[in-house]
């Protein structure tokens, strides 16, 4: 019974640590870290920065998602200085994943 345990612990901590690396993963492939990285600015804001800037905002992950994916231009301006965050071509899970990585400190 302990083995069985330990072994649901293991690949639960396991699960639990995948995500985090597939949502950085999903940033790369979607081209995003060629403006943003986790903890500086490039072009834009690094992912910690706007994790601190929505903190406590209860619309934060749909209004992110929506700005990942369709730019910001369209959806309330620049937030961030002057050069605009063109939008982008992945679906709205991915968006709402990636914004869900970024809100949680892009861990």
């Amino acid at each position: 019974m302990k083995s069985l345990i330990v072994s649901a612990t293991a690949v639960l901590g396991l699960l639990a640590a995948t995500p985090a690396m597939a949502n950085l993963e999903l940033a790369k492939k979607s081209n995003c870290m060629a403006c943003h990285s986790v903890d500086k600015k490039i072009v834009g804001p690094g992912y910690q920065e706007i994790a601190k800037k929505y903190a406590g905002d209860k619309t934060a992950e749909a209004t992110l998602a929506k700005r990942i994916k369709g730019g910001t231009a369209a959806n309330g301006g620049q937030k961030w200085g002057a050069v605009p965050m063109p939008p982008n071509a992945i679906s709205d899970a991915d968006a709402a994943t990636l914004a869900k990585w970024i809100l949680a400190g892009a861990k």
